[in-house]
């Protein structure tokens, strides 16, 4: 049985309820209101957590893109000053915190970057999550891993031989493997769900979940079939706001229907024991042709 105990005594894992992510990332495009805005519409849907994104800018960004100048919604500026207007300061995020706490609601990030890790553990999350981008990166899987929290790998763009180094290097302990592909959005022949059941076969003690970038939740619901026990979804207010992740997001009536028939198809799923229900007692009784067998 494959099981996570957060510190906050949440569980995620085989025999527990699917643990529901709604990834805000970057979405809120560094409007501190959009993203609590983001956080409540999330809890009302019935999420159990947001995950945001955070980055030291002149660590993650190449030193010959800083001052490539874009088209922001901001007006036009450099690369560097850009990633700086969508990161949140620490005031920011203990509002986000205590927004969080207030709602009900987890929250944690992937950190991209040795400092970002110290900047969020000052808040205490509940566990961390590894890009795909960052699959590779030992450095910062180490820094993060350090941390003693769980780690949630995110498996996008990377080979078979690239996941089980990667799994090597962590170790097993307080492991979380979420299956996905880094298209935004993903053209549903490249979901590859199936990969959900070969790293099971893999990791049987260990949570295996999915990550999502796909337009429609029909393809996410398939994942709960195959036996994730955790979902991320990129997640916003509206999908026409500016932003490269904006098209691959669920918007919140989506979301609230996401979890809806999750839940759904939790109870739906049964135990796999074959019974006869009392609510079939009057239609056996009445249906039934009885056998010579029986008749006697």
């Amino acid at each position: 049985m494959s099981e996570i105990v957060l510190n906050n005594f949440k569980k995620i894992g085989t025999g527990h309820p699917v643990y529901i992510i709604a990834e805000i990332g970057i979405n809120h495009n560094g409007s501190l209101d959009n993203a609590k805005k983001m956080i409540e519409a999330a809890a009302a849907a019935g999420c159990n957590a947001v995950k945001f994104q955070k980055r030291t800018p002149e660590l993650c960004v190449p030193k010959d893109q800083w001052n490539i100048e874009r088209d922001t919604p901001w007006g036009r500026m450099t690369y560097i000053d850009y990633r700086h207007k969508v990161e949140f300061t620490k005031e920011d995020y203990a509002e986000i915190d205590l927004f969080c706490r207030v709602q009900g609601i987890d929250w944690f990030a992937s950190c991209w970057d040795e400092e970002a890790v110290d900047f969020i553990e000052q808040f205490n999350p509940p566990l961390y999550k590894m890009a795909s981008a960052s699959l590779t990166d030992h450095a910062l899987i180490e820094k993060t891993k350090a941390t003693g929290k769980p780690v949630m790998i995110s498996t996008g763009m990377s080979t078979m031989q690239e996941i089980t180094d990667s799994v090597n290097f962590i170790g097993l302990k307080n492991l979380l493997i979420a299956h996905s592909t880094s298209a935004y959005p993903c053209d549903p022949k490249e979901l590859n769900l199936l990969m959900i059941n070969t790293l099971q076969g893999m990791y049987p003690h260990t949570p295996i979940g999915y990550s999502g970038h796909e337009t429609g939740l029909a393809t996410t619901l398939a994942a709960i079939v195959l036996g994730a026990t955790f979902v991320e979804r990129h997640f916003t207010l509206d999908r026409a706001w500016w932003g490269s992740d904006q098209a691959a997001s669920v918007e919140p009536q989506g979301m609230t229907r996401l979890v809806k028939d999750i839940r759904d198809i939790e109870i739906a799923l049964g135990d796999g024991v074959k019974k006869v229900y009392d609510s079939e007692l009057s239609a056996r009784k009445r249906l039934r042709r009885a056998t010579s067998e029986s008749a006697k």
